[in-house]
């Protein structure tokens, strides 16, 4: 047990360049928040929902940060500061880091059946500030969600998101942004408004040409099952 604590203190270190020790992570509130979140939901689990709720609300006024009981998290999550909404359904992998006023949020269904109202985040996934996912959507692994962005729809795996709503964006594979970069996109000049405009219309022909080249296969395969029936009903004929 003290390895893995030990472990997940060094995960946590080698995300944060603040920290001087070990023991400085110990006092952050994302780590209280994830430790009492992991007692609410073992509770959770076993239909104390009573007492998990209460140990919940005691998280959310010491930490503020709220974590449904009823969520899922992996290993070596870790919450940047604080303010950050969890939903009952979330599910989220290992290795993941959510930034401030961050929020896994849920839909509200109108049939009055619950289910799965809240998104599965993959592992390695980097939630920056702000940023809100929404509804029982699946975030790829190593995904990066910018800041302030809304997704509302699947994200596949490795893509960076960003606008109202989300939108994949290109991003410069460097050295500096193949790993953990802090808030989930670098900041360079590629990121001022005008460049990210061009960039999504750039994402969006991608998407297109893609989209076109599938369409000019099933076209081709069509014609070719087409051709080999005809020949088929000329041989017979013959």
């Amino acid at each position: 047990m003290f390895q893995e604590l030990t472990r997940y203190l060094d995960s946590v270190v080698a995300r944060d360049p603040s920290p001087r020790s070990r023991w400085e992570v110990l006092l952050y509130p994302g780590v209280w928040a994830l430790g009492l979140h992991r007692v609410a939901h073992w509770l959770f689990e076993a239909e104390l929902f009573f007492l998990a709720r209460l140990v919940n609300t005691f998280s959310r006024f010491m930490t503020a940060i709220d974590i449904h009981p009823g969520a899922k998290i992996g290993r070596n999550f870790f919450i940047d500061h604080g303010f950050v909404v969890i939903g009952e359904t979330a599910e989220i992998g290992d290795d993941v880091t959510m930034y401030q006023g961050s929020t896994l949020g849920g839909t509200n269904p109108t049939n009055g059946v619950g289910g799965k109202r809240h998104p599965t985040i993959g592992d390695g996934v980097i939630v920056s500030l702000g940023a809100a996912i929404l509804g029982p959507i699946h975030v790829g692994a190593g995904a990066r969600v910018g800041a302030n962005a809304v997704v509302t729809k699947d994200v596949p795996e490795g893509a960076t998101m960003v606008g109202i709503p989300a939108k994949p964006t290109l991003v410069e594979v460097k050295p500096e942004t193949q790993s953990f970069v802090p808030y989930g996109t670098p900041c360079t000049e590629r990121f001022d408004p005008a460049s990210q405009k061009l960039e999504l219309l750039q994402c969006e022909v991608q998407v297109l040409q893609k989209r076109l080249a599938e369409l000019m296969e099933e076209r081709d395969a069509a014609a070719a099952a087409k051709q080999a029936a005809a020949r088929k009903r000329k041989a017979k004929s013959a």
